[in-house]
């Protein structure tokens, strides 16, 4: 069975005018569309590499051509391929399908694809409320973890490794919700997680995480927590832009009102701008 870990580090990514161009042109219209309504250049940066990712695992590992995919949203939200490659009677028995899932947040988009088997992937970045105090921001969220799982987040003691211990338990339900297609409909206090202690580090994945689902032990599902930092060694194969488009080509003309619009949004609002600075 085929699988895929990919990331490309959109933070530092800041693409030249022929650079965006292109990647404009080599996703579909309607995507195109919709990256140009964000705000900020971080969100459009972000959506561009997430389709390109995708595009990118279809081309390569299903053997489509780019011009032939057509990537479509369910009724939820996940991505899937809208028309399948067409198998030849004569060609065997059909491989199994693909599963792809696509997240950004922070420095990095990342792309999960599994072959024969359902897969979710996100990624979160560990940030001060916006506009409540930790609590107050705990209190709003109340609903979206059981008793157990607040027990652990609210036992790291100081509020950054609460909030550390909120995001991880929020990745985690994100995953698992966007591999089965739900999206956020599905009642969040229905799926339990149980970490291992073991800390987390930059050096290898931890894959001892189990879910409860309906109060009972989930065995066919596995979970792997990863550092944020994606270094080496890493299950994530870390792309650079030229490798985010090596197998791409052309599907519109190009549209330098597409670049004017992308060199004007500023790049984060300015509370994000502040933060970073004060680092």
């Amino acid at each position: 069975m085929g699988s895929v870990r990919w990331a490309f580090r959109c933070g530092s990514w800041t693409p030249t005018r022929s650079d965006w161009l292109f990647a404009a042109r080599c996703i579909q219209q309607e995507e195109k569309d919709r990256i140009g309504q964000f705000v900020f250049a971080k969100d459009a940066k972000s959506a561009m590499a997430g389709r390109l990712l995708l595009r990118k695992c279809v081309y390569e590992r299903m053997g489509i051509p780019w011009s032939e995919i057509r990537l479509e949203r369910s009724p939820r939200g996940k991505p899937y391929l809208a028309a399948p490659l067409k198998v030849s009677p004569d060609s065997g028995p059909e491989p199994p399908a693909w599963s792809f899932n696509v997240s950004h947040q922070g420095d990095y988009a990342v792309l999960a694809a599994e072959q024969g088997v359902q897969v979710g992937v996100d990624i979160m970045k560990t940030t001060m409320p916006g506009s409540s105090s930790v609590p107050e921001f705990f209190r709003i969220m109340t609903r979206q973890f059981t008793a157990y799982e607040w027990s652990v987040i609210q036992s790291g003691g100081l509020e950054h490794q609460q909030l550390a211990a909120f995001y991880r338990h929020w990745a985690l339900k994100e995953s698992f919700i966007k591999a089965i297609g739900t999206g956020l409909g599905f009642n969040l206090q229905r799926v339990e997680f149980h970490l291992s202690s073991e800390p987390l580090t930059q050096k290898y994945a931890l894959r001892q995480t189990k879910m409860h689902l309906d109060e009972e032990e989930e065995y066919d599902w596995l979970f792997e927590r990863l550092h944020p930092a994606l270094p080496p060694p890493t299950s994530f194969t870390l792309l650079s832009f030229s490798d985010l488009i090596a197998s791409a080509s052309p599907l519109t003309e190009e549209d330098p009102a597409c670049w004017d619009s992308f060199k004007m949004k500023a790049e984060a609002p300015q509370r994000q701008r502040e933060t970073h600075t004060a680092k």
